[in-house]
């Protein structure tokens, strides 16, 4: 996981590379909590977030080039 500072330093493509890490790894959660084989619960909540937090700075960063 990375911190809010690091993901500013990234472009573009390193916040879409992120992001679909992220989201695979949602995925993965998720399927695991169907599974019942998830012990900490609060993955989900922290990834979920980090996916948020990205998709912003990608939001952000388009709006600062038009």
């Amino acid at each position: 996981m990375m911190n809010l500072e690091e993901m500013r330093k990234l472009d573009a493509a390193g916040l879409q590379n992120e992001l679909n890490a992220l989201l695979k790894a949602h995925m993965g959660l998720r399927m695991q909590k169907a599974t019942q084989q998830l012990q900490n619960t609060s993955q989900l909540t922290k990834v979920r977030r980090d996916i948020a937090r990205i998709r912003t700075l990608i939001r952000q960063n388009t709006m600062q080039e038009s």
